[in-house]
């Protein structure tokens, strides 16, 4: 008999939900392949009756925060949850950047609090830059995420993250290394379209395979290294800055995309490692 595995997938009438169902599929039959069957639960249904969960298809959290924390503090100690509830929590909110920062992970400049036109005027002069990025500390596919030039003006945004605009994101594009049980796994290079700063399909941005620098995994695991739980899977976000260094743009360790398009092994290798957690 196949172990159960509960994938945690978007809530019930989400808009991401037939999205997810469909990016799920390769997933499912790797899983089969390894003997393990996917059960799809919408996420704030917490834990099913699976051997384990996975949130990798936890998509839209960031529209419920306050049922996403309260789901991840109320999961059963003797229920698995990869990644752990703990890790999962941590990195919800992108202050996570300031205590990798403090552990001596290099991350793109960021400024932390509400912005309003007074912090941003400060953040232009703190960084020197002609543009910035301003998002939600709680965001995921570029929600509410703008882009403000100097001088311009800026609507009140609460429990923000202020960076300054990286040119890179058009040119080299941000560098997104997977890691898998421990291992890397594949990477891609996200370029934004002419013109734009988002990377994601949505928005015209072109994904194709990479062959991560040594400095690139170097960044990533170290990165890694200093979560406060280790993870079964993760992306790490890279961008290089003016001064021609890599920076961490962000560490997801929620729902990102592995990225199985570009590399159709990605589903095969998680189900190895969630088999190898569950003692498969």
């Amino acid at each position: 008999m196949p172990v159960i595995i509960d994938m945690l997938m978007p809530v019930a009438g989400d808009p991401y939900a037939e999205m997810a169902a469909e990016t799920l599929l390769p997933y499912t039959q790797a899983f089969a392949d390894a003997g393990l069957m996917i059960s799809p639960r919408p996420w704030d249904l917490g834990p099913g009756d699976g051997a384990a969960a996975l949130a990798l298809f936890a998509w839209g959290y960031h529209h419920r925060v306050a049922a996403w924390q309260a789901m991840l503090a109320a999961w059963p100690a003797d229920r698995l949850l990869l990644n752990p509830p703990a890790l999962l929590g941590w990195n919800t909110r992108k202050t996570y950047l300031s205590a990798l920062s403090a552990d001596g992970v290099p991350i793109v400049p960021s400024w932390f609090g509400d912005a309003d036109q007074a912090s941003v005027d400060a953040a232009f002069d703190a960084f020197g830059v002609a543009e910035l990025v301003v998002k939600p500390q709680i965001s995921g596919g570029s929600y509410r995420t703008t882009r403000i030039a100097r001088g311009g003006s800026v609507d009140l945004l609460p429990q923000a993250i202020i960076q300054p605009l990286i040119p890179a994101v058009g040119d080299e594009g941000e560098l997104s290394l997977i890691f898998i049980g421990g291992a890397f796994s594949n990477a891609a290079r996200k370029v934004a379209k002419p013109g734009d700063f988002r990377v994601q399909p949505q928005f015209g941005g072109v994904f194709t395979p990479l062959n991560p620098s040594v400095e690139a995994m170097a960044i990533a695991r170290h990165a890694l290294a200093a979560l406060p739980a280790a993870p079964l899977y993760a992306r790490v976000d890279l961008i290089r800055l003016a001064d021609g260094t890599l920076a961490l743009m962000e560490l997801e360790a929620i729902e990102p995309d592995l990225y199985p398009d570009l590399d159709p092994e990605v589903p095969a290798r998680l189900a190895t490692a969630v088999g190898a957690a569950v003692s498969v």
